[in-house]
């Protein structure tokens, strides 16, 4: 069963009205105290994860600019055999073929490497960031005395919502 399936996004949905029933039951009984926190805007929105964004850009600028110089470089070419085609010898014309097709199996290794480096580097990145909110959402669930605080719900009323805390805690080091 595939992440995306309709079956597995069933088996989420009900696993998390579950959830919801059980703490709505929690809650009536003990009073518990519940939180939730918006994990996509903290990777969006949050001082480590914009200065994670931005270290990647630094990273990776050269390597895109590499790519789009070798873009313009094959689409030149392509428009020169294209235009000049008609007039060249039939050696010439081949011979600026076979060089185009090289440089586009280059240009497409690279952008291949590129992508798989930067899904890498972005992964690790993201990895640091999560882990840094995780330690944040937890020293903030222990000082105010949260029972739970979820990541994932199909609805949280803003009533619970404590994206905005974290987002300032992370701002301020996780102080």
């Amino acid at each position: 069963m595939k992440n995306g399936s309709p079956s597995a996004r069933i088996l989420k949905l009900v696993a998390a009205a579950a959830l919801a029933a059980t703490a709505s039951f929690a809650v009536a009984q003990e009073g518990t105290r519940i939180g939730f926190v918006n994990t996509e805007r903290i990777l969006r929105d949050a001082a480590p994860a914009k200065a994670s964004q931005q270290k990647l850009e630094q990273e990776f600028s050269r390597r895109e600019k590499e790519l789009q110089d070798m873009a313009a470089r094959l689409k030149s070419m392509g428009e020169r055999i294209d235009r000049d085609g008609a007039v060249m010898s039939d050696g010439d014309r081949q011979r600026r073929q076979r060089e185009y097709a090289d440089v586009e199996k280059e240009f497409q290794r690279k952008q291949r490497e590129f992508r798989e480096d930067l899904n890498q580097r972005r992964n690790e990145e993201l990895a640091q960031v999560i882990e840094k909110a995780n330690r944040v959402i937890k020293q903030i669930a222990e000082q105010e005395k949260y029972d739970i605080i979820l990541q994932e719900a199909v609805f949280a009323s803003p009533r619970i919502d404590i994206t905005e805390k974290v987002l300032r805690a992370l701002t301020s080091g996780g102080k």
